[in-house]
């Protein structure tokens, strides 16, 4: 579509513009919380254990021990994949010529920038969260409301950020993530440009020709480096990444085009990437390590257009940014296109056979 391709358009020159200012590299001022406070539950009587707080909590915050668990998607999904021993695409060498031979940059960490946090917030609400109205400028390809999006939800570039505006919410009661792009407040609800609801416990993928609040139709929650991950020591998911510019189509898991060109040079949105196993990740320090890790074994997928190579993950005050940092020292020829065909079940799942 003409207009989504537009609007990503606009997003790229914000994030050039970032980048060019030295968004998130080392000495980035000390930093603030990822996503919401949390506020005090009535304590329960001395014998019983102790409730788990109803308000949101932030990211690292834990549903009730009662509850289902709600992991980002199960366990056979294509995030999950593990790529390591995939083939390389026969138009690899080609492609990673086209993204570009730059530094990978952690485009997430603690410390603010602009007056927003370094990285895509994800705000976690709970159980009952109330409703309200969300609109979309393209509302022939968004999930209609209403959302559970709290009034005070965490923005990315914050309040008064000029970029892609991404509100990510987490219901973990529901197990459901809701993500938007472009957001504002508008009265009592939200506006957007794009809206995608995604069943956390389903393989089911966007329609066909469908964007979300991602170029590529993709959840953007299920693709972002988060602090408890690291912490744990192993991320199990893909990462998302964002390139310059990409061909018309798209490649599975992804549903949605934002490019006209046609170079076959170019890779699409849903592009999968990997870490050469060649390369030494033994004296990147830890946090960058997990991440070299997990870009070896799960790779990274194609979501959107920006810098290249550009990682998401969400902000966190516990992030060590001059780790993060050292993953500068990988370029772009450390990497390799794989094809993953051969992992689809059907074109409608994100299951993996």
């Amino acid at each position: 579509m003409i207009g989504l391709s537009t609007r990503r358009t606009a997003a790229v020159a914000a994030v050039l513009a970032l980048s060019a200012a030295g968004c998130s590299g080392p000495g980035t001022p000390p930093a603030a919380p990822v996503a919401t406070a949390a506020a005090a539950a009535t304590p329960a009587p001395p014998a019983a254990p102790s409730p788990v707080p109803a308000a949101r909590a932030g990211l690292g915050g834990r549903p009730s021990p009662s509850a289902r668990p709600c992991t980002v998607f199960p366990a056979d999904n294509v995030w999950h994949a593990d790529v390591s021993r995939l083939p390389v695409h026969p138009r690899s060498a080609a492609m990673i010529g086209a993204i570009g031979g730059g530094a990978v940059h952690a485009d997430f960490g603690s410390g603010r920038w602009e007056g927003g946090p370094i990285g895509i917030p994800v705000t976690v609400v709970p159980a009952g969260q109330r409703r309200v109205p969300v609109t979309f400028g393209y509302a022939d390809e968004s999930d209609p409301g209403p959302y559970p999006i709290p009034p005070d939800a965490a923005v990315e570039g914050g309040p008064d950020g000029t970029g892609d505006r991404h509100v990510i919410v987490w219901d973990r009661a529901a197990c459901r993530a809701y993500e938007l792009f472009d957001a504002h407040r508008s009265g009592a609800g939200w506006r957007a440009g794009s809206g995608a609801v995604f069943d956390l416990r389903s393989n089911r993928l966007r329609r066909a020709g469908w964007t979300s609040a991602d170029a590529a139709g993709l959840s953007i929650l299920a693709g972002l480096v988060r602090y408890d991950e690291v912490a744990a020591g192993r991320i199990d998911h893909a990462i998302r990444v964002t390139v310059p510019r990409t061909r018309t189509g798209w490649t599975w898991p992804a549903t949605h085009s934002a490019s006209s060109a046609t170079d076959p040079a170019l890779p699409q949105l849903g592009q999968r990437l990997r870490l050469k196993r060649s390369v030494d990740l033994s004296r990147l320090p830890r946090q960058a390590r997990i991440v070299a890790e997990a870009m070896r074994r799960y790779g990274l997928i194609v979501a959107d257009h920006g810098s290249a190579w550009f990682l998401s993950g969400a902000p966190d005050p516990r992030w060590d940014n001059d780790d993060l940092h050292a993953l500068g020292g990988l370029r772009g020829s450390d990497f390799e296109v794989v094809d993953a065909a051969g992992l689809m079940v059907s074109a409608g799942s994100g299951a993996t056979g």
